[in-house]
């Protein structure tokens, strides 16, 4: 029997994410080859005309699992009886302006969205949050959504941990795909902590820790990390643009396992809502490795954690009290 249409929606979807994005998921990069998809895109009225081209070109592209498009400027149209929502759309930051002034803008923003998803969404909605600043934002949609549980919400470290696994892949010259079990913890941003103190290889002997084969202190402390942490900014620099192509797919990736479920003995990195693991603050989203089954994420329990990642799951954990703060500062 044909499967009822998941309806998804991606805000901020005439941008160049949503443009790399809704392809992915028309043709089941994000929910599986046999599940029909009813794709909702929201953007600003200014973007109206290009966002009416994206859809457009799906009706022309002709995707057998696209079952329908809304395309809308109105944020209760977009969010109205979604299942998957996809929050791509967010002020960036702009020459000049202070953290406050970002922080405000996308306040302002997701406190609408949040309301408009609160109301109108489906039971059990689940929310991805890709607009910087990643965590923050995510925790002001739960708090201006508050019937979403918060294990429904959660924002996109994946980007990070794609990086990471493709930085190990590189280093060993061994297929991607082999690699598995790196961590994000923290925030999406440059002080988050790519760790791959318990990631292994699959390798013609068995598998293999990472930091035994890489067997460079040197790199993995300090090249390894600053790559991960600065490779936003450096494919800007190398493109004039930022991240669409792999924030694309990594959110297809993110919402995959947490739907479908991680591959036994597999672990992905996902910003959840804390609640104290790993002695991390409860009440940030936070990113953790987590596994995933029946469409719930759980944190991965029991990791021993030394003395260098120690220092750095709580400087970013002190980055995101701050942005927290600040971010609540703009609500009074």
């Amino acid at each position: 029997m044909a499967k009822q249409p998941v309806r998804v929606l991606v805000t901020g979807a005439a941008g160049q994410i949503g443009y790399a994005l809704v392809p992915m998921i028309a043709r089941g990069v994000m929910l599986g080859p046999d599940q029909p998809v009813i794709l909702h895109m929201l953007d600003i009225a200014p973007a109206a005309e290009a966002l009416n081209g994206v859809k457009m070109e799906l009706v022309d592209a002709a995707f057998p699992l696209l079952k329908g498009v809304v395309a809308t400027t109105d944020v209760v149209e977009a969010c109205t009886e979604v299942n998957i929502a996809v929050m791509v759309g967010g002020f960036p930051r702009k020459e000049g302006m202070e953290r406050k002034d970002v922080m405000s803008k996308n306040v302002a923003i997701y406190k609408s969205q949040a309301s408009a998803l609160e109301k109108h969404a489906a039971a059990n909605c689940k929310v991805l949050v890709v607009a910087n600043p990643a965590n923050t934002n995510a925790l002001i949609l739960k708090e201006f959504a508050p019937s979403i549980p918060e294990k429904n919400i959660s924002c996109l470290t994946r980007l990070d941990h794609n990086r990471a696994l493709g930085q190990v892949s590189e280093r060993l010259n061994v297929p991607v795909s082999d690699v598995k079990n790196v961590i994000i913890w923290g925030n999406h941003s440059s002080t988050q902590y790519p760790d791959v103190n318990h990631a292994s290889v699959k390798t013609p002997a068995g598998e293999k820790p990472v930091r035994a084969l890489v067997a460079n202190d040197e790199w993995l402390h300090g090249e390894f990390i600053t790559t991960v942490q600065q490779r936003g900014a450096a494919i800007i620099k190398a493109r004039k643009l930022s991240s669409a192509l792999s924030a694309a797919s990594s959110a297809c990736d993110h919402i995959r396992d947490w739907v479908l479920g991680t591959p036994e003995g597999t672990w992905v990195s996902m910003g959840v809502y804390s609640d104290g693991s790993y002695n991390v603050p409860a009440g940030l989203i936070y990113s953790f490795p987590v596994t995933c089954r029946n469409g719930e994420w759980t944190i991965v329990q029991g990791l021993p954690i030394d003395a260098l990642s120690r220092k750095k799951l709580d400087l970013t954990a002190e980055e995101l009290t701050e942005e927290k703060e600040l971010a609540y500062s703009c609500l009074s």
